[in-house]
């Protein structure tokens, strides 16, 4: 079944106001919803960053949509706290969670005051996190000394169906490594080919069969000026590579890297348009890709707007 999500940006809104835009999101046609989980914005514009795992329980009861949430564990936070809180909203909400777990960025990790390790350590620090989380959904005390510790940890609530686990990817090289060990691949839009070397990898690394979702950064508005124009706004600190995405501290390092971003230039990085007969377009591309599930981030402020005319002009041609 062919997913069309609401993607709930907790750097951008307030939780009562993304709470009130995922009713709306359902009731307009969409039939899935992503959630991000920061504890800083990308940009002191963006200015928000609610809990997120606290929204989760007001939005799964409020709606019945299934939900995603993008996770970083291993420094913010311990492994063990985010497979009793996926497993309760599991237990709660049976077969509506997934969690996609990365590597994480600085911005929100740094807050803990210990050292940023370098990506490999990253990624072997998430590994060890997903192994030990899937032992604790299979009902197993685990106790572990690596460069995740834990000890003697049981869960005892927990799920009939543990939630699936989606290896989050930016680059090919980590889509094809998370293709060895996730349940399924989330990435971000890009062009398609640059989308296509992103299946090809999670595939060749050993995802062939599994789901692949995609978030979609998106600006859509009345006019076309208006829509490049508050995605430059809004969005303007979040087209850097990987690596600065990850490294840099704080928003406002980010925003002051963002300073000689030209409007011109998100069109690369963001699907811009005010014809949603574009935006449909670009959306069946990537269903013709293999993704299932296509999350869809407006990233300027008219949510309403843009939920309105979605459900009305997109999401039915692309569920049907």
């Amino acid at each position: 079944m062919i997913k069309i999500g609401y993607h709930a940006s907790h750097e951008q809104f307030k939780p009562s106001t993304l709470l009130k835009n995922v009713q709306l999101a359902e009731q307009a046609g969409f039939n899935a919803s992503l959630s991000s989980d920061h504890f800083a914005p990308w940009s002191l514009d963006q200015g928000e960053s609610g809990f997120a795992w606290s929204w989760l329980g007001s939005a799964m009861q409020a709606t019945s949509l299934s939900f995603g949430i993008v996770n970083a564990p291993g420094q913010r936070y311990h492994p063990a706290i985010i497979a009793q809180a996926a497993a309760t909203l599991s237990e709660m909400f049976p077969e509506r969670l997934w969690v996609a777990m990365g590597s994480g960025q600085h911005i929100n990790e740094h807050i803990t005051g210990d050292h940023w390790p370098v990506k490999a350590d990253r990624n072997a620090r998430l590994k060890e996190c997903v192994d030990i989380i899937r032992a604790l959904w299979a009902g197993e005390t685990v106790t572990h000394h690596g460069l995740i510790k834990i000890e003697e940890a049981k869960l005892y609530t927990r799920p009939a169906v543990a939630p699936n686990i989606i290896g989050a990817a930016i680059t090919p090289e980590t889509a094809k490594w998370v293709g060895s060990w996730a349940d399924g691949l989330i990435t971000v839009s890009k062009p398609p080919k640059e989308l296509k070397k992103m299946v090809d990898a999670f595939r060749e690394g050993g995802g062939e069969g599994k789901p692949m979702y995609l978030k979609v950064q998106l600006s859509y508005a009345d006019t076309e000026q208006k829509a490049l124009q508050q995605a430059h706004e809004q969005w303007r600190s979040n087209i850097f590579p990987s690596a600065v995405l990850s490294d840099l501290r704080t928003a406002k390092q980010l925003e002051q890297s963002a300073m000689f971003v030209r409007e011109e230039d998100m069109k690369e990085h963001v699907r811009i348009s005010a014809e949603p007969n574009q935006h449909l377009e670009w959306l069946q591309q990537d269903l013709e890709l293999g993704f299932t599930q296509l999350m869809l981030h407006n990233v300027n402020l008219e949510q309403e707007r843009f939920i309105e005319v979605f459900g009305d002009k997109v999401v039915p041609q692309l569920v049907s």
